[in-house]
């Protein structure tokens, strides 16, 4: 009888196998073996798994389909990046979203056009025309860079390769998502997982004629770069591009109030499932193209658009246990480990417990019948116990007063409530071993290094072999070393130090959200950039003395605060996250903050706002600001180059300060001739 360690080895290298045969189909798109020999491997390794309890709690088969992606196409740089869309799950969600932009608009009783479409669950590409002829095809990549897939998107017979009709603009970059019906689908559901997957896999491959043979399909919904723009509102826009040759969906509608909104999802949630494609919500976006324009985008999505999604799928399961994790900024996570359960397409081992105060209030415990929800891409979580249920024997769960390092955990004053939090946190930040892994998970994340190749998983993989210990590490990797580790090739191992290489050269702003101070987020580091404008200014923080001289000034900038400005000496407070924070500016090529319009109006001036104004709001003037070069201050101080006074209750503090300095005064009226001007 063959001994744990040896099953675990046998079962280990059919895993191997199989993954060697996966980069040979999904990459290199010449498999070595029949589909025969694969499904039997596939079925060897599954066995053993229902076999061994053992291999199955190790999880060796997470993400098991296909093959990480190779760099077979060439990269290009979008036009406009393509911004993900944030997420709205519930009326109340859609009441938020209106209000934010009729704050930031500064309307009140105005109404507000929305152009509805469905959420296709498929693959977004964007198809690039110059004088009407189609001369790029990229894929979204990381939203910045996507893969020239232009040859394989000419397949989609949809898709016109010339535009005929009149005033075609001489750039057009059109955004659209490709994906297949369900009825073509069951045709080839033995070959891939899904639909979007099936759509992905066919984008990818190598050679287009193989792409054909994939009965793929389209809808365009949205633009990117257009020069000239003649278009007013998106649902013109949408009709103008159907005149062009596009295939738009056909259940898109301008809906207008809250209460056309709610029909209009309720009515496509119900129709969902007869739609020849998947759909995973709706899309509301504000109609008006220049209120678009004046509302903008944020760091990371824009400000005029959100996804409604559909009523999230909830299932009943069993707690196995409940075990503690510990996150990058030392918050202390209770989990659910489950039976596993399939939610919404989706097989659910893990559910969030969110906090202590939340198991006390449901009375969470091991052993119980949960019902669990999974909305959109959100991590599932609990939403209630079934108490008749409940073993008679079952205890209640005692959160630990420790982290997982052995320190006390605490819970912090929330500076604006002056209540307690409800997170626990380890406050040992590097010190920890846990935190220093997640925080290294973090900074390879897309939104920071966007380091290709190098995810959670390997992380973990490289964390446990001890070859990275701290961020910089990761630029000082031991590549024979990973050659020789299980499922890493020549190509996969190229691919890694190329993407760490390009990883190199990083902004200013990207890298102060890398590093992971607490409460500081892209926005926020977006506004220190700015503040800062080099890295050897922003090393400065790293000395108690000139820190302390920073963090005054650092209160003056609108949008930064006194829990960011505490979180940031706290931070650099601690000399192990000042020796690591250094030790990685060693590695890196930093470049300065760059003004967005070095020419604008406001160009390197200081300004500060009080009072309301008519025609938009302080968010929207700010914006203004800032996109016209100009840095906005929260405090007045002899740094400010002007002051402008809104019509509507200003600080008459702040204008007599601003006098006593010989600071500029802008009234609203002033305001609105300069932006005119």
């Amino acid at each position: 009888m063959k001994s744990k360690s040896q099953i675990t080895s046998l079962f280990l290298k059919k895993i191997s196998k199989i993954k060697k045969h996966n980069d040979s189909y999904f990459n290199k798109d010449r498999p070595v073996i029949s589909d025969k020999d694969y499904d039997n491997l596939k079925r060897e390794i599954i066995e053993l798994q229902n076999k061994y309890k053992f291999l199955k709690e190790q999880k060796f088969l997470e993400n098991l389909v296909g093959s990480p992606p190779t760099n077979k196409f060439k990269k290009v740089k979008h036009l406009r990046p393509m911004l993900s869309l944030s997420n709205a799950f519930d009326k109340n969600d859609m009441i938020d979203f209106i209000k934010k932009i009729k704050n930031f608009l500064n309307l009140k009783n105005e109404i507000i056009e929305f152009f509805c479409e469905p959420k296709i669950d498929g693959i977004s590409a964007t198809l690039i025309y110059e004088n009407g002829l189609l001369i790029k095809g990229l894929s979204r990549g990381d939203g910045i860079t996507g893969e020239d897939i232009l040859e394989n998107l000419k397949t989609i017979s949809g898709i016109p390769k010339k535009l005929n009709g009149e005033n075609i603009p001489k750039l057009l970059e059109i955004r659209s998502e490709i994906f297949i019906s369900k009825k073509d689908f069951n045709n080839l559901k033995q070959d891939f997982a899904n639909p979007r997957n099936a759509a992905g896999g066919s984008l990818r491959q190598k050679d287009p004629k193989e792409t054909s043979k994939i009965p793929l399909k389209y809808f365009a919904y949205g633009f990117g770069a257009i020069e000239p723009m003649n278009f007013l509102k998106q649902s013109e826009f949408l009709s103008k591009i159907s005149s062009w040759g596009f295939s738009v969906n056909p259940l898109s509608k301008i809906t207008i109030g809250i209460d056309e909104i709610e029909k209009k999802h309720s009515e496509l949630d119900n129709l969902r499932s007869s739609l020849d494609y998947d759909i995973d919500g709706l899309v509301f976006k504000v109609n008006d193209l220049n209120l678009q324009k004046r509302l903008g985008f944020t760091s990371s999505s824009p400000r005029w658009a959100i996804a409604y999604k559909f009523s999230a799928e909830k299932a009943q399961t069993k707690i196995k246990d409940i075990i503690i994790q510990v996150g990058r900024t030392g918050a202390i996570t209770p989990v659910a480990k489950v039976e596993p359960v399939t939610v919404g397409g989706v097989v659910v081992s893990n559910a969030t417990l969110h906090n202590e105060d939340e198991i006390q209030r449901k009375d969470v415990r091991v052993g119980d019948t949960i019902l669990i929800q999974r909305a959109g891409d959100v991590i599932p979580q609990v939403l209630s116990v079934d108490i008749s249920k409940r073993d008679r024997k079952s205890k209640k769960f005692v959160f630990p007063n420790k982290c997982l390092c052995g320190s006390l955990t605490k819970k912090e004053i929330n500076k604006s409530t002056k209540k307690e939090d409800a997170v626990r946190r380890c406050m040992k930040g590097y010190e920890c071993k846990f935190i220093a892994k997640e925080k290294l998970k973090h900074i390879v994340s897309k939104e920071a290094f966007n380091i290709d190749g190098l995810g959670k998983k390997v992380v973990d993989q490289f964390w446990n072999l001890k070859f990275i210990r701290e961020p910089s590490d990761i630029f000082k990797l031991d590549y024979p070393k990973i050659e020789k580790l299980e499922g890493w090739g020549k190509l996969s191992l190229e691919n890694l130090k190329n993407a760490i290489t390009r990883s190199k050269i990083i902004s200013l702003e990207k890298f102060i959200f890398s590093i992971g101070i607490r409460h500081i987020g892209q926005e926020n580091a977006k506004i220190l950039a700015a503040f800062f404008i080099s890295i050897d200014e922003f090393c400065k923080l790293f000395t108690v003395k000139k820190r302390h001289t920073i963090l005054k000034n650092l209160v003056e900038l609108d949008g930064i605060g006194e829990t960011q400005v505490e979180s940031i000496d706290n931070f650099f407070s601690n000399n192990k996250n000042v020796q690591i924070t250094e030790n990685l500016v060693e590695q890196l090529n930093i470049s300065n903050f760059s003004i967005q319009n070095k020419k604008g109006k406001f160009s390197n001036k200081k300004i500060m706002f009080t009072g309301g104004f008519k025609n938009m709001s302080r968010s929207e003037a700010k914006s203004i600001a800032e996109n016209n070069g100009g840095k906005v201050l929260g405090s007045i101080s002899k740094k400010l180059d002007y002051l402008v006074v809104g019509d509507s209750k200003p600080t008459k503090s702040k204008i007599e300060k601003a006098k006593q300095l010989n600071i500029k005064i802008i009234l609203e009226k002033d305001w609105n001739k300069i932006l005119n001007s």
